[in-house]
C-alpha cells in the first residue's frame, strides 16, 4: 500500500475527470499564450525600438501583449475555479465515506482507537488530499509541461544557451529525489504526532470536570506541553529539511540566469552565428537575450514550486496511508449476504454456548453462556463487577459480536438479521448516558423520528424526565456537548426516555437508574412496570431494589451463568447471590450518605 497509496484516491478523482481535464488543458493553453509574450517582446526590441522605420508596428505589438495578458488572466481564473470545485468535491466525498465507514465499524474498533487520531484523519489528512488534488496533482502535470515546453522554445532560440541552462538545472532533479525520500518519514511523524495531540485536547475538553475536581490541571498541562513539543520537534525536522532544500531549487535557476546574461552578452557582442565553435542557430540579438531571460524566469516558478509540490505529495501519500488504515478495516459486525428483515417480533431471546472476548490474545469475558428468555419476560443480570453482565447484554443488539455460539431472537440468529431491522426492535439504555449537542427533542427521537407529541410526553413521564418542559426552551433546549448542561440523573432519565420512546419489543437496560436518587428511582420503577408488560427485557442490575421489576434473575460469575431463578429462591440457595446483593446494598448506602 505504501508504494501506491495515492492511487487509492483515483476513484474519487475519476468522478470529476471532465472538469479536472478541462482545468489541466486550460493550464496548458495558458502556458502557450504566456510563452508568446517573450517572443513579442523580442519582436518589439529588435523591431520598432531598434529600427525607426518599423515604429508603426509598436502599437499593434503592445496591443497584442495586452490581449495575450488578458486571455491568460481569464484562463487562470477558470482553471482555479474548476480545480477548486474538483478538490472540494473530492474532499467532501472522502469525508462522507470515512464518516459512513466509521459508523459501520463495531464498537470494539472505536474502543481501540484514539478519538484524536480519527479526527486528524477526518480533518487534516483529508485536507492534505484536497490540496494535492486541487494543486499538487494538476500543477505537477502543468508545470512539467511548462518546463519542457519552455526548454524546447529556448533550444529553438539559442541552442548553446539552452544547453547551458539544461545542464545547470540537472542537479535539481537529484535534489528533488532525495528530498522526496527524506520527507516521507517526517510527514508521517508530524501527522501521527498531531493526531496524538488532538486526542489529548479532546480528552481535556470532555474531561474538564474531572481535571478540575482532582486538581490535575498542572499535570495535564505538563503532558500537553510534552506532546506539543513533540509536534514542534517533528515540525522543525520538516523546517530544517526545507531550509536547505528549497533554496537549492532557487540557486540553480539563479545561476542559470547569470550564465545566460554573461554568455548572451558575449554572443551579442560577437555578432556571429557561432560561439566558441558551437552553432547558435542564428545571430543572437538584444531582443533575443531579453526573450531568453523572460523564458528563463518562466522556469523559476516550476522549480520554486517543486519543493512545495513534492512536500504536498508526500503529505498526501502519508494521509492516504492513514485514512485507508481505517477504510481497509472490515467491520466484523455487518449485514450477512443473506440477512433478512424481521417485521414482527415476539421477543424470545436465546443464547447458546456463547463465548466472547475483546481481543484475540485476551482472556474470555463470556464462557459458554446458555440462557433462554421467554417473550414478555424481564430477566435481571446480577454478578460481581467484571463478570460480563454488560457485555452479555450488548451482544443482543450486536454492538459486539460473539466469537462462538449463537444469540437468537425468535429463533433467528441475530447475525442473519439485518442490523437496521434488529436494532429497530431492540431498545438500549446505557449506564453512562450519551447525549448529543442538540435539542432535547432531537436526542429523544433519535430512535424514532416519527414520534408524536403524545408519545414523547408518555416516554418522558415513564422516565420521570418531565423536567425538560421547565427548561428555557422546553423540548427545543440544546443540552450542550454530551448533555453536560444537565445533571447525571437528568441525562440518565432522558436516555431512558429515548429507549422507551422507540417502543421496542426487546429492551436492554444497563443499570439505567444508577444516577438517580432513591425517590426518583421508585417513581421510575413504578412507571417501568407498565412499560415492561409484554416486553422482553434484560436488566443489568446494580441496585437490589431494581430486582422487583424482574420475573427471574440470572447470576453471573467469571463469565458464566451459574444460576437462574426467582429472587427469593436464589437468596435461599446461593451464598454468592446473597454476597453480591449485600455488597451492592452497602455500596448504594455509602453513595447515598456521601451524596
Amino acid at each position: 500500500m505504501r508504494n501506491f497509496a495515492l492511487s487509492r484516491i483515483t476513484p474519487y478523482v475519476k468522478k470529476y475527470w471532465v472538469p479536472m481535464t478541462i482545468a489541466i488543458l486550460l493550464g496548458g493553453v495558458e502556458i502557450l499564450f504566456e510563452t508568446r509574450i517573450p517572443l513579442i517582446e523580442k519582436a518589439i526590441i529588435d523591431g520598432p525600438l531598434k529600427d525607426a522605420s518599423q515604429r508603426d508596428r509598436l502599437l499593434p505589438l503592445v496591443g497584442l501583449l495586452l490581449v495575450l495578458g488578458t486571455i491568460e488572466v481569464v484562463l487562470a481564473s477558470f482553471r482555479r475555479l474548476s480545480l477548486s470545485r474538483v478538490a472540494l468535491s473530492v474532499e467532501t466525498d472522502m469525508r462522507n465515506d470515512l464518516y459512513n465507514h466509521l459508523q459501520s465499524l463495531p464498537v470494539a474498533f472505536h474502543d481501540g482507537w484514539q478519538t484524536g487520531q480519527l479526527l486528524s484523519r477526518a480533518m487534516q489528512d483529508i485536507n492534505s488530499i484536497r490540496r494535492f488534488v486541487g494543486f499538487g496533482l494538476p500543477f505537477l502535470i502543468i508545470l512539467t509541461f511548462q518546463f519542457f515546453y519552455v526548454i524546447s522554445i529556448m533550444f529553438r532560440e539559442n541552442r548553446v544557451l539552452a544547453a547551458v541552462v539544461a545542464i545547470t538545472l540537472l542537479p535539481v532533479f537529484w535534489v528533488s529525489w532525495n528530498y522526496s525520500r527524506s520527507y516521507r518519514g517526517i510527514s508521517r511523524k508530524i501527522q501521527d504526532a498531531e493526531g496524538d495531540l488532538g486526542t489529548t485536547i479532546e480528552e481535556a475538553a470532555s474531561g474538564i470536570r474531572i481535571i478540575k475536581a482532582f486538581g490535575r490541571g498542572p499535570r495535564m498541562l505538563l503532558n500537553f506541553k510534552a506532546q506539543a513539543e513533540g509536534v514542534r520537534e517533528a515540525g522543525m525536522s520538516s523546517v530544517k529539511l526545507n531550509s536547505w532544500t528549497w533554496p537549492t531549487f532557487d540557486i540553480f535557476p539563479q545561476l542559470a540566469v547569470v550564465e545566460v546574461l554573461l554568455l548572451g552578452g558575449l554572443m551579442i557582442m560577437s555578432e556571429s552565428r557561432t560561439f566558441m565553435g558551437f552553432d547558435m542557430g542564428g545571430r543572437f540579438t538584444s531582443g533575443g537575450l531579453v526573450a531568453f531571460i523572460s523564458l528563463m524566469w518562466m522556469l523559476v516558478w516550476p522549480l520554486d514550486a517543486l519543493g512545495w509540490i513534492l512536500g504536498g505529495i508526500q503529505e498526501s501519500r502519508t494521509a492516504c496511508e492513514r485514512i485507508w488504515e481505517v477504510l481497509d478495516t472490515e467491520p466484523d459486525v455487518r449485514d450477512a449476504p443473506d440477512a433478512v428483515d424481521l417485521p414482527e417480533v415476539a421477543g424470545r431471546l436465546s443464547m447458546r454456548d456463547v463465548w466472547f472476548r475483546y481481543e484475540e490474545n485476551r482472556d474470555w469475558v463470556l464462557k459458554g453462556v446458555n440462557l433462554e428468555i421467554e417473550p414478555g419476560e424481564t430477566l435481571a443480570l446480577v454478578g460481581t463487577t467484571g463478570c460480563g453482565k454488560t457485555t452479555l447484554a450488548m451482544l443482543i443488539p450486536r454492538l459486539y459480536e460473539a466469537q462462538r455460539g449463537e444469540v437468537a431472537l425468535d429463533n433467528h440468529d441475530v447475525t442473519k438479521l439485518k442490523l437496521s431491522s434488529l436494532r429497530s426492535h431492540v431498545g438500549v439504555a446505557f449506564e453512562d448516558p450519551i447525549l448529543f449537542s442538540a435539542s432535547v427533542r432531537e436526542n429523544l427521537i433519535m430512535g424514532r423520528p416519527d414520534a408524536t407529541e403524545e408519545e414523547i410526553a408518555s416516554a418522558l413521564k415513564t422516565a420521570q424526565a418531565e423536567f425538560v418542559y421547565k427548561l428555557p426552551f422546553g423540548l427545543e433546549t440544546r443540552v450542550g456537548e454530551q448533555g453536560h448542561t444537565l445533571s447525571g440523573g437528568q441525562r440518565q432519565r432522558l436516555a431512558l426516555a429515548r429507549a422507551v420512546l422507540g417502543r421496542p419489543q426487546v429492551l436492554v437496560l444497563d443499570d439505567p437508574l444508577s444516577a438517580v436518587d432513591v425517590h426518583t428511582e421508585a417513581m421510575i420503577e413504578e412507571a417501568l412496570e407498565t412499560v415492561l408488560k409484554g416486553v422482553t427485557a434484560i436488566l443489568v442490575v446494580h441496585r437490589p431494589s431494581t430486582l422487583a421489576l424482574a420475573d427471574r434473575v440470572a447470576l453471573m460469575d467469571e463469565g458464566k451463568i451459574v444460576a437462574v431463578g426467582i429472587h427469593h429462591e436464589l437468596m435461599d440457595s446461593h451464598p454468592l447471590y446473597r454476597a453480591v446483593l449485600s455488597q451492592e446494598a452497602e455500596e448504594m448506602e455509602e453513595k447515598e450518605l456521601t451524596a
